[in-house]
């Protein structure tokens, strides 16, 4: 299985320009992207995602008019067959969507909305699923859920990149876990690790001594 890893830090860190350099949409002057031992680094956008790899960003991320189940279709365009199967498993997987299929997206709650957001972006054969700050503007309730989520997701067998401003949850839900300051990796280790660590508490996550 996959895992989870959390990128957390300040505004301008670098966090989501991260996102954006695995997606294609950067050049990059320094490193690479590896995606299975396979380097990507040049590769386009479009074939990135043809490629597996899927992103749900942090907003505009479904489209309003549509249903939900119109959404999730929206989301299957790279899959040739199968698409009513793999609609089922969504629904398996969000149970809160099934009752909602008919409803247009624009009509649920924000955290709903992130729902059909991460199921559509599933439709496909994720090998990677990139979140970007799934959990912005949800009340507390529906940050839970969202993490949740998330860890359900993971236990199919897709790795999760997620990168958070909500730290300490990102952290709890993390098996590794990154700091970006100032574009510069500063902490990284296990989520529990850097939930634990005095600097990170300090900076990051309300604590420390």
């Amino acid at each position: 299985m996959g895992e989870i890893v959390a990128i957390i830090g300040p505004n301008g860190a670098g966090k989501s320009t991260a996102i954006k350099a695995i997606l294609g949409l950067l050049n990059i002057t320094k490193g690479s992207v590896l995606l299975n031992g396979n380097d990507i680094t040049d590769t386009a956008p479009d074939r990135v995602v043809t490629k597996g790899i899927s992103y749900v960003p942090q907003t505009h991320n479904v489209f309003v008019n549509l249903s939900v189940q119109e959404n999730l279709e929206m989301g299957a365009w790279t899959r040739s067959e199968g698409i009513n199967e793999r609609l089922e498993e969504m629904f398996t997987l969000f149970p809160d969507l099934r009752e909602k299929r008919r409803q247009a997206a624009g009509s649920l709650s924000g955290g709903q909305r992130q729902m059909v957001a991460m199921a559509k972006a599933l439709m496909v054969d994720a090998k990677v699923l990139l979140l970007d700050e799934p959990t912005a503007g949800l009340s507390p309730k529906y940050r839970g859920e969202i993490f949740s989520t998330i860890k359900e997701i993971n236990s199919t067998g897709v790795p999760i990149l997620i990168v958070e401003q909500n730290a300490k949850q990102a952290l709890g839900c993390a098996n590794r876990g990154y700091v970006l300051v100032d574009g510069t990796n500063r902490f990284q280790g296990t989520g529990t690790d850097l939930l634990e660590d005095r600097d990170v508490a300090r900076m990051f996550l309300g604590g420390g001594e």
